[in-house]
């Protein structure tokens, strides 16, 4: 399986994906330009913005991705 199956398959599992999550989850360090591939392959995802803490427990914001519908 490759980086943009594997993205699409924890979206579905998991209801949607953050960057750190893409990494830890599968090896990738670019989701945007995952998530642009899925989109071309006529995929719906949505974006939000979310707040999560970062490593040094700061809060910050960053995109989460998910299949609409």
């Amino acid at each position: 399986m490759n980086q943009t199956e594997l993205i699409l398959k924890y979206m579905e599992d998991h209801g949607g994906i953050t960057p750190r999550e893409a990494l830890n989850h599968c090896g990738s360090m670019r989701l945007s330009a995952r998530i642009h591939d899925l989109r071309a392959m006529g995929y719906d995802i949505k974006m939000e913005l979310v707040t999560v803490k970062n490593r040094d427990g700061r809060k910050t914001r960053v995109s989460r991705y998910s299949l609409n519908g």
